[in-house]
């Protein structure tokens, strides 16, 4: 068996040899690019104090480093890549780096385009697309092959065809099992999907880096249509009543192959979404979860929207809000209604705020997915992957990859 190859995070020197043949003094001048200071002070988005708190200088010093005035030294330019989160080396660059999103963004505000995403998004993508290029090697050196249900369908079929289709990779002929509420259900779609050949992969911070949350407001997930490693992403900062109506979508652009960014907004009437493939995967995600198909004569019109709620959600495994929704979206409810519904299930959301919770080996395998996982620690610990690789691959330290292979649940 070949040995992996680990790809360098950032195609930049992050040593600064090639400028100075001996290692700098520390307080030496840095010989940085201000326009490119420039350019990740603005890309960072954070005010300049807080930079020069981190710094530990006045926020009128790095002013006169933007300008070109003056220059920091070494342990200066090091302090300011790690506050403005670049490689040290991209200080060095004879022009600002060129960014470009590696999947389609398809977030819309009102039929714009959604604000740019932040900085805390865009290493998120960097760090699974990292973990994607080891784990696509990984799967074909193990008789990996292409998945038939990626792409499968365009957004011209019909709705319940797909869906359909979905629910029979997932559960096979006998149908979903068993399962509790709805947050057991939602459990049990990642493990069928995971089953299934797809990675999924539930966080709310950026790696392993508390200090670095995932907004709401900018995505509640992404996916991406590869033949041979399709993933799943979900805000794990989401509500988790909402988590289960984003794996939908998400699984079904993983069916459409068409990757991109969503921010499924659940109670706007559109959704929140005016392209076609976004509307399509929403479509898709609400059969999938509640078939049209004997959803109306299961809702009691006498019934409050809250005792509908209940009773539906008990027998569908999907969370209040869905069920409600699947009500508005077939015409059983008027816009107003939903609304008020809505607005007090957030209220509910908010007293309630979203938490991975748990130890350390049940949250491993929910930020990295479980199939990722146990590969990562089994190569490590059968001699086939470096420890601090695997160590970087899982944002954890090296000791920790031990201990989840003694403590965890690594495959058999």
């Amino acid at each position: 068996m070949r040995k992996f190859r680990i790809s360098f995070r950032y195609q930049v020197p992050i040593c600064m040899n090639w400028l100075y043949p001996q290692a700098p003094h520390p307080m030496t001048d840095a010989m940085i690019n201000e326009k490119v200071l420039a350019w990740a002070v603005d890309r960072a988005e954070i005010p300049l104090d807080v930079v020069a708190k981190k710094v530990n200088v006045k926020p009128e010093r790095i002013a006169t480093w933007i300008e070109g005035e003056e220059r920091p030294t070494f342990r200066q330019a090091q302090s300011l890549s790690s506050a403005l989160h670049i490689p040290f080396g991209y200080l060095f660059l004879k022009e600002p780096p060129e960014e470009k999103l590696a999947i389609p963004d398809l977030r819309t505000v009102g039929g714009d385009p959604a604000r740019k995403l932040d900085l805390n998004f865009r290493d998120l993508l960097n760090d699974v697309l990292f973990k994607r290029d080891w784990f696509r090697d990984f799967i074909q050196d193990h008789a990996g092959h292409e998945l038939e249900f990626v792409g499968k369908y365009t957004v011209n079929d019909a709705v319940e065809t797909v869906a359909a289709d979905m629910r029979k990779s997932l559960y096979g002929e006998e149908g979903p099992p068993q399962s509790g509420n709805w947050e057991e259900h939602l459990r049990m779609l990642i493990d069928k999907a995971e089953a299934a050949g797809i990675w999924v992969m539930r966080n709310g911070i950026v790696g392993s880096n508390t200090h670095r949350p995932l907004s709401v407001s900018q995505f509640r997930g992404f996916a991406i249509s590869d033949k041979v490693v399709p993933l799943i992403f979900i805000n794990g900062k989401d509500a988790k009543a909402a988590q289960i109506f984003t794996f939908a979508h998400e699984l079904a652009h993983i069916w459409l192959g068409e990757s991109g960014v969503s921010n499924v907004e659940l109670g706007d009437a559109n959704y929140g979404v005016h392209q076609k493939v976004e509307r399509r995967c929403n479509k898709i995600a609400a059969e999938f979860l509640v078939p049209a198909a004997g959803f109306p004569a299961q809702w009691r019109a006498a019934d409050s929207l809250s005792d509908n709620a209940d009773r539906l959600s008990r027998i569908y495994k999907v969370s209040r809000i869905v069920i409600v929704r699947r009500a508005l979206d077939l015409g059983l409810i008027d816009q107003a209604s939903y609304s008020r519904f809505y607005a007090t299930e957030v209220a509910r959301w908010s007293d309630t705020p979203a938490s991975e919770g748990g130890s350390f080996h049940n949250n491993l395998p929910l930020r990295n997915g479980l199939r990722f996982t146990r590969a990562v620690v089994n190569q490590a610990v059968g001699g086939g992957l470096l420890l601090r690789h695997a160590a970087s691959l899982l944002n954890a330290q090296p000791t920790a990859i031990l201990s989840y292979h003694k403590n965890g649940r690594p495959a058999q």
